[in-house]
């Protein structure tokens, strides 16, 4: 018990340490860069995401069987993600990672797609949060100390160097949901305990509430999804459903054809 305190207790201090040197860093950015130049790049990708599809649920289909998803990942966790997708202000790449906690730690859930050229990059099995359950994710929590894995939308930082290696800061967009996602340290790393031979016990091993990847793609996927791509963390949660910022106000059927 004492281990798993002090190890989280490292894990927060690495993790501040690497905040508190790119505040510092991205002063001195805007010492010598003008301030107009970061609001037109702003104004620019506002501007993309003003020609989205009006119909979000639509777009979600269309996307979902262009792409051959059915059989590999779930349709409604693939619309609720790409409707909160075509949502999101601020997101700088077309890439868009699903991670399903309706299936058990011991299959893949982690999905990273290509939503401009339509395509699967990566699927992977993924850890949740250690009191978040045992082979099923089912509980989840916005606090400090939790150990829970917390549902919804995010936006990718940057990466650094921290006790769990190679890292991908997560900032939550949904307030009461996960916007403490930094303070909680949560963030996207490599284990060992996230490696697919550990299945064999039964279920993958689990984390401090951080999606924790196999060690072999964590390098290749972080590097495809940082510096503002979308997350989306989905369970089959009412109380997410209801509360969600970006979700609340569309209705989604768990009724499909597809």
């Amino acid at each position: 018990m004492y281990w798993n305190k002090f190890s989280y207790i490292c894990h927060i201090v690495s993790y501040r340490i690497s905040i508190m040197f790119q505040k510092i860093a991205l002063s001195c950015l805007l010492l010598f860069f003008p301030f107009s130049h970061i609001s037109n790049t702003n104004r620019e990708d506002n501007s993309v995401l003003s020609s989205l599809p009006v119909s979000e649920l639509a777009a979600g289909e269309q996307l979902y069987e262009e792409m051959g998803l059915a059989g590999t990942v779930n349709f409604i966790a693939f619309r609720q993600a790409v409707a909160g997708y075509n949502r999101i202000q601020g997101k700088k790449k077309p890439i868009l990672t699903l991670i399903d906690f309706s299936k058990p730690s011991t299959e893949k859930r982690l999905y990273v797609f290509d939503i401009d050229k339509k395509e699967l990059l990566y699927s992977s099995v993924v850890s949740h949060g250690k009191n978040s359950g045992e082979n099923y994710a089912t509980s989840f929590s916005n606090q400090t100390g939790s150990y829970k894995s917390s549902l919804g939308f995010y936006l990718t930082e940057n990466t650094y160097q921290g006790k769990n290696g190679y890292s991908l800061i997560l900032n939550g967009l949904e307030k009461g949901i996960n916007d403490k996602a930094k303070e909680r340290a949560i963030v996207v790393h490599g284990a060992a305990y996230a490696n697919p031979s550990v299945i064999a016990s039964g279920r993958l091993g689990r984390s401090f509430g951080c999606p924790a990847l196999p060690q072999t793609v964590t390098k290749p996927i972080i590097n495809t999804i940082k510096d503002g791509s979308v997350m989306f963390i989905y369970a089959n949660n009412a109380n997410y459903l209801a509360q969600s910022s970006f979700l609340k106000t569309t209705t989604f059927s768990n009724s499909s054809n597809l």
